[in-house]
């Protein structure tokens, strides 16, 4: 969207200039008073984004269990380089990559409706326009994994490339640390080789799965993530961070029982 302003802009300025030379005044005041409504316009997103990345930033800065402000931050940029490529809408894509945390489900006695809650009161505190509320709320409301066999669809290509994004954060080197930094904060052991890794079907029994560990994680979602991309940009980065993943899990397992 910023780029289509930008485009838009220009192309305005260059029609004013046009109507002025010829002296056409009542065009030239319609364009031009459109010319400084967008101009408002852009600068308010501006403002609503660089609000929202302070209040998201002095609510998750510190947090320990692999859900901070820098695993938003990178959720934004991978979020960002699969907008462009996709051609979603990067400002909705923007503040839904922002807010996507903002009252994660898993933090909040499975409470689905609290994140979207959330984001929908900051964003009415900042007056934009309701659609976009609408839109940004129904992409914190869906975006969460929430179990091998429960369907998380997006309705629109700027929820798939939000839901894409950070789902490519819990995988790679990067979603190793984050499934450690997660379990140490739950006191989740772990590894127990007798207790199997289970594909839950409800939200429910992934929430709260009890007697698991760190490593069944791994099978439960994480390797589970490459096939369930939205966008084929965010499926070509997923094969090599889905490789690295078992290329762990066959190390950690030989050192485990001791053949390395």
């Amino acid at each position: 969207m910023m780029g289509d302003i930008v485009y838009f802009d220009t192309t305005i300025v260059y029609i004013l200039l046009y109507h002025e030379s010829t002296r056409n005044f009542q065009t030239y005041n319609v364009l031009h008073q459109i010319f400084i409504n967008k101009q408002i316009g852009t600068q308010h997103m501006k403002a609503v984004l660089e609000q929202t990345r302070k209040y998201v930033r002095g609510k998750f800065e510190g947090e320990g269990s692999g859900h901070d402000w820098w695993h938003i931050q990178r959720v934004v940029n991978l979020a960002l380089v699969l907008a462009e490529k996709e051609h979603a809408d990067q400002y909705i894509v923007e503040l839904a990559a922002l807010l996507h945390d903002i009252a994660d489900y898993k933090f909040h006695g499975g409470d689905t409706e609290i994140g979207p809650k959330t984001a929908r009161a900051w964003l009415e505190s900042l007056s934009v326009q309701a659609p976009i509320v609408d839109h940004v709320c129904d992409i914190v409301a869906h975006v969460s994994y929430k179990g091998a066999g429960v369907p998380t669809p997006m309705k629109t290509v700027e929820g798939m490339v939000v839901q894409d994004a950070d789902r490519l954060d819990a995988m790679g080197a990067i979603g190793i640390g984050r499934t450690f930094a997660y379990g140490g904060s739950k006191g989740t052991v772990m590894h127990n080789p007798d207790v199997a890794p289970q594909l839950h079907s409800t939200a429910d029994a992934y929430l709260n799965k009890g007697n698991s560990s760190v490593i069944n994680h791994f099978h439960e979602k994480l390797l589970l993530l490459k096939d369930r991309m939205n966008t084929e940009t965010a499926k070509k980065m997923a094969e090599e961070r889905h490789q690295f993943m078992e290329q762990y899990l066959e190390q950690f397992h030989h050192e485990w029982k001791g053949l390395r």
